[in-house]
């Protein structure tokens, strides 16, 4: 049976502190969990109970089998996870100090990493091709192998082959430290727009992609480029969303900032989840929004996201609730 998620890209093992408000020199106890955007994402939709797996590769080392032991416990098929013998596990640490500073330090990244060296001829081109949703991110691009294997997974699904209920998705995360500057960022991005139907960034990775501007403007050149929904995320302001007829501006759901960094992923497993059920824009907004807010309560990224149960009883504590997603709980 095809997978209703599909992600490719990068996986690590997350190390963060469980002391609030320290600097990273003077944290004296630490956690490991699984990381790494586009595996939270796999994550987050199996949470919402999508068929999700993720294509990526790991060293060949203690850290390598802790995260397919993980993605397996989340339920997120780990077929498509393959060992690199010559390279180790990356390894994430940040300092967490709400509420805004969050700072991340990649070790085993540089000068690659094992899911950059994902390659072509490694992929399963059919269960790229069946996806609901295939999701990738611009980080992906930054280095071959992996440069090669997303613009051919992207290749096998052209726009006019995908099915009413299919959706390709780019993570627009752009991360100046994989990256020589923003130029040869954007032409990467540009070579795999005309693939993609649905297009996910901050206002300042849209500003990589499309330039600088107002969400709005973003957004619509996003639209000129072919993609059908563009989302803009506005942080504090929440996210706007514009398709050819529509525009939807959501407003954050006010929730205590305890670690941000996995808000991002857990608004993708949830964005995914919405839009193989087809609600409308903007009850799919409303739900990506709470379910972004509950993670960023919380220390963790991926051990984290949330159950469509907390994520509607959130919204109705805040008197969010939109008829579509009442249905829901019906």
């Amino acid at each position: 049976m095809p997978h209703e998620v599909l992600t490719i890209g990068r996986i690590s093992v997350d190390i963060y502190p469980q002391d609030i408000g320290v600097d990273l020199a003077d944290v004296t106890s630490f956690a490991k969990y699984l990381g790494g955007s586009p595996s939270n994402v796999a994550v987050a939709a199996a949470r919402h109970g999508r068929r999700a797996a993720v294509i990526t590769r790991t060293g060949d080392d203690p850290f390598g089998k802790y995260l397919h032991r993980e993605l397996l416990r989340f339920g997120v098929d780990d077929s498509y996870v393959t060992a690199v013998p010559e390279l180790q596990t990356p390894v994430t640490f940040c300092a967490i100090m709400p509420p805004e500073d969050f700072p991340l330090y990649f070790y085993g990244r540089f000068p690659t990493a094992p899911d950059l060296q994902i390659a072509a001829e490694d992929l399963d081109m059919d269960a790229v091709r069946q996806a609901g949703i295939f999701w990738s991110t611009v980080t992906g691009l930054s280095q071959e192998s992996s440069r090669g294997a997303h613009l051919a997974a992207h290749r096998a699904r052209p726009r006019e082959a995908l099915g009413p209920e299919q959706h390709t998705v780019l993570d627009l995360d752009y991360r100046p430290m994989f990256w020589s500057g923003e130029d040869e960022a954007r032409e990467q991005i540009h070579s795999i727009l005309p693939y993609v139907t649905v297009a996910v960034g901050n206002t300042k990775e849209c500003s990589v992609a499309v330039g600088a501007g107002t969400p709005e403007e973003q957004a619509d050149r996003l639209l000129a480029e072919g993609v059908a929904l563009a989302v803009v995320k506005l942080g504090a302001d929440g996210v706007l969303a514009k398709t050819p007829t529509e525009c939807v501006i959501s407003p954050p759901v006010p929730m205590e900032t305890v670690n941000g960094l996995g808000a991002g992923d857990a608004f993708g497993g949830a964005l995914c989840h919405g839009l193989l059920a087809r609600w409308p824009l903007a009850a799919v907004l409303e739900y990506a929004n709470a379910a972004g807010a509950l993670v960023a309560s919380r220390i963790s990224c991926a051990d984290a996201m949330p159950t469509p149960t907390e994520v509607l009883e959130l919204l109705t504590e805040r008197g969010r609730m939109v008829p579509e997603l009442l249905e829901a709980t019906t």
